[in-house]
């Protein structure tokens, strides 16, 4: 086997219910040389990790169709420029077939275009585009112009269409039915509506042509040996119609009434047609998160191409083109600046609704937006590789992933259809040997409602539906779930450990305390301290002049300057000799600082760092920095602690400085002077005392312990590496973010037990009802459809959660 393994992915059709996916599963884990196949039906996608010696994509592709499904595939039309003979076209059409995603592609020479079919989701427009650029040629996407066709939306009206006609043809049968009943006698009858033969061709246009999708769903299932929901529909159905035809003849020229179930077939089939039209609107629905994160980017980019602007698709943007951002504008993809000045709103990004300052040399982000500056950018990250694409991709894989409770409903519906028909021939037997020996009409009538009843789409469909609702409403409010499986593991955890420096606090060091001694004003101390340190490279200088100058004070003129390592330095600013640094530069110097010890030794008890400073020889004052506390930490600890989970701190920094930034934000139990692969030790001997362990933290040398974790969670303003080893990356970059996260899980899995409750609970209630004849068919239709709907509506509410502390990006 090849150490490298790749994953694909798949778009599906033809899937009815959990036993489709779960064969398709089946079969695509048998195949040699996949090390694991998921499917969702929800999604209606499948994720295979396999070894590409051994197989490539038109192998699942074909393995798909065997089983009697379909993969969905998009065909383009490019104009290709740059072609002068058939070598080229030939030399065109091999590059293209040999990319990965690419099932068929031809190149017409005298057309000068070539035809694509390829896999969306696993190779792009700009791809191909790429890869003929890369061969030498042009190519141009012929329909940039036109939106996408939806193929989903194609879906949803097919199967409203048929819903009318099926309904226009079963309205009058159920008329039919409706006038048998006592308390209806009142209604106008036609009589001749209550001919067979009439009843029989309204019926058998929405049996045979309006079903005709049952039955070619149900025959490839029995063909490949296994039996889903369909199965059920057809047998149920069937027996009603076929009963009725034989009724209707062995009636004909009799006088006595004939025993029709034609109503029964015909309502049956209109009401799992609406209720697939509901389902299929509903999963739409449920994707809505992905939606509104790609109605973020940017259409368009202005590109300076041979000297000129041209406006272009962003898909033909390419790595190294400089782009002309306007004011107002949507940045089009990952960047940094070459020219201009800005402030940029990356609160899609951050939730920090603050815009940012932009400079030559600085990084930006697709799809975040200028608000007052002309730009100029160089483009450095386009199409998969940009932020936003990224945060999408993270958003789908979670969506497309198995939580591993559902693996119990899959086992379930996998047995469930066999034992359904099971039930079902028990019963007619039953009804027909001892309840009403005989008697054909209620024993059918009994397993039509039992075969009905008991179809497991809302099985199929509890687990997924909850998962896409919940990790994209997650994704909204900055939350990312890299799968199902750490959506619902999250709901566990009781112990987080979260890093100190750019987790809790800023990471950035800060001006905090001034003290000046008597004798010197304030403004002129910090108009020679800030002079002094703006000729040092330090970053706590870097912090102390920038505290200062925010104050709005002007520095004032260095006349030399002497950087003392260790100590600190040495300056003339305005012809006055400036000492600023340790004890031992003071001491060093003979500068009295007795009195001020005391409370520069308190400072440092709270875990800031002091540097006293001489004016000629003269003590002057001291100025104090730390790394500061994120505004919104400490109330985020209360937020943890009154969810009853302990919050530890863990930091590489000093035992005094640590404990001080603990105390400050209400952590009580802080490990300190940690090496990074301490981290994952700590972490280890908690899970070991049986804690159920996150981890919190944004840099590399948090990685290990992010990867040991139960649930790593990496502050999305930090590292990739952090962001790669985790399990859910918090884009905003507060620890509100970390209980909106457990939150999230806990709302998810309540919704998945409600629907599988939903889902068991109405097969396990519904099957003895139908069996013992307290159930219409139709009305058993009726409730199957509902139950469809019911869970896939239950789940969308998730799409309604508020977080208390965070609001949705947007």
């Amino acid at each position: 086997m090849s150490s490298e393994t790749k994953e694909t992915s798949l778009q599906i059709t033809g899937m009815t219910c959990a036993a489709c996916a779960t064969r398709i599963e089946k079969g695509l884990n048998k195949m040699d040389g996949v090390e694991v196949a998921n499917v969702n039906l929800a999604l209606e996608k499948s994720l295979i990790k396999y070894n590409p010696e051994k197989l490539s994509n038109k192998d699942f592709e074909q393995k798909i169709q065997d089983l009697g499904y379909g993969v969905v595939k998009e065909n383009k039309e490019f104009v290709i420029t740059g072609m002068t003979c058939a070598a080229c076209s030939t030399r065109i059409e091999k590059g293209l077939n040999k990319l990965e995603g690419v099932t068929l592609a031809n190149v017409n020479l005298a057309l000068e275009n070539a035809t694509v079919e390829y896999n969306p989701a696993q190779i792009s427009v700009a791809d191909i585009i790429g890869r003929v650029e890369k061969l030498g040629y042009g190519a141009i996407n012929k329909e940039d112009e036109k939106q996408a066709v939806d193929y989903r939306e194609q879906a949803i009206q097919k199967q409203k269409k048929k819903f009318i006609i099926s309904a226009i043809l079963s309205l009058p049968l159920l008329w039919t039915m409706v006038g048998h009943f006592s308390f209806t006698s009142f209604i106008y009858m036609p009589e001749f509506l209550m001919n067979p033969w009439v009843q029989m061709a309204l019926a058998t246009p929405v049996q045979f042509i309006i079903g005709r999708q049952f039955y070619v769903s149900a025959y490839k299932a029995l063909r490949n040996g296994s039996a889903n929901m369909d199965v059920l529909v057809v047998m149920g159905t069937s027996a009603a119609y076929f009963y009725s035809v034989y009724q209707a003849i062995i009636t004909t020229g009799e006088h006595h009434t004939a025993n029709l179930y034609f109503e029964t077939s015909a309502v049956l089939i209109t009401l799992i047609i609406l209720g697939k039209l509901f389902e299929a609107k509903a999963k739409g629905r449920s994707s809505e998160a992905i939606k509104k994160l790609m109605g973020l980017q940017a259409k368009t980019a202005l590109v300076i191409r041979n000297e000129t602007e041209i406006e272009i698709p962003l898909a033909e943007v390419v790595m190294g083109d400089t782009i002309l951002v306007k004011p107002g504008e949507k940045i089009p993809v990952d960047g940094e600046v070459v020219e201009g000045n800005t402030a940029i709103d990356e609160s899609m990004l951050t939730g920090e609704s603050i815009p940012v300052d932009k400079a030559i040399g600085d990084a930006l982000f697709g799809s975040t937006i200028n608000k007052n500056g002309f730009l100029k950018m160089k483009a450095t990250k386009i199409g998969r590789d940009t932020a936003l694409a990224q945060i999408i991709k993270v958003v789908e894989d979670a969506q497309g992933s198995k939580a591993p409770i559902q693996r119990l409903a899959d086992k379930i519906s996998g047995v469930f259809v066999p034992i359904v028909i099971g039930i079902a021939i028990l019963t007619f037997l039953v009804w027909i040997i001892w309840v009403n020996p005989g008697e054909v009409t209620p024993a059918l009538e009994a397993l039509i409602a039992v075969l009905v009843i008991a179809c497991p789409c809302a099985l199929g469909l509890a687990t997924p539906t909850s998962i896409m609702a919940g990790s994209g409403r997650a994704a909204e409010f900055g939350i990312l779930f890299k799968g199902g499986e750490h959506l619902e593991t999250t709901h566990h955890i009781d112990t987080v450990i979260v890093d100190k420096t750019g987790t809790v606090t800023n990471g950035k060091p800060e001006l905090t305390d001034i003290v000046v001694a008597s004798g010197i004003g304030e403004e002129e101390f910090l108009s020679l301290i800030g002079a002094a340190e703006k000729q040092s490279e330090h970053p706590l200088a870097e912090a102390i002049v920038k505290g200062i100058q925010d104050r709005g004070i002007l520095l004032k003129g260095v006349q030399s300057f002497e950087a003392i390592p260790g100590y600190g330095v040495k300056t003339v600013v305005d012809n006055k000799e400036i000492l600023v640094g340790t004890r031992k530069l003071m001491n060093s110097y003979n500068v009295d600082i007795l009195n001020i010890l005391p409370v520069m030794e308190e400072l440092e008890a709270n875990g800031k760092t002091a540097m006293l400073a001489s004016i000629e020889g003269q003590y002057a004052g001291l100025v104090a920095v730390a790394d500061t506390v994120k505004e919104t930490s400490k109330k985020a600890i209360k937020r943890l602690h009154d969810m009853n989970i302990e919050v530890i701190m863990m930091t590489g920094d000093n035992q005094r400085t640590a404990t001080a930034i603990g105390r400050e934000v209400g952590i009580d139990h802080v490990i300190a002077e940690v090496l990074p692969e301490g981290k994952a030790e700590e972490v280890k001997k908690l899970q070991a005392a049986g804690k159920k362990v996150a981890m919190v933290g944004d840099g590399i040398n948090d990685a290990p312990a992010l990867a040991v974790a139960d649930i790593g969670m990496a502050i999305g303003t930090g590292t990739d590496v952090a962001m790669e080893a985790a399990d859910i990356t918090l884009i905003r970059g507060d620890l509100n973010s970390i209980a909106d996260a457990i939150i999230m899980s806990h709302k998810t899995m309540r919704n998945i037990k409600q629907n599988l409750f939903w889902a068991f609970g109405y097969n396990v209630l519904g099957i003895p009802i139908a069996a013992v004849g307290l159930l219409a068919p139709w009305v058993a239709g009726a409730a199957m459809a509902f139950s469809s709907v019911s869970v896939v509506l239950n789940a969308l509410r998730l799409q309604k959660v508020k977080l208390e502390k965070n609001r949705p990006n947007g």
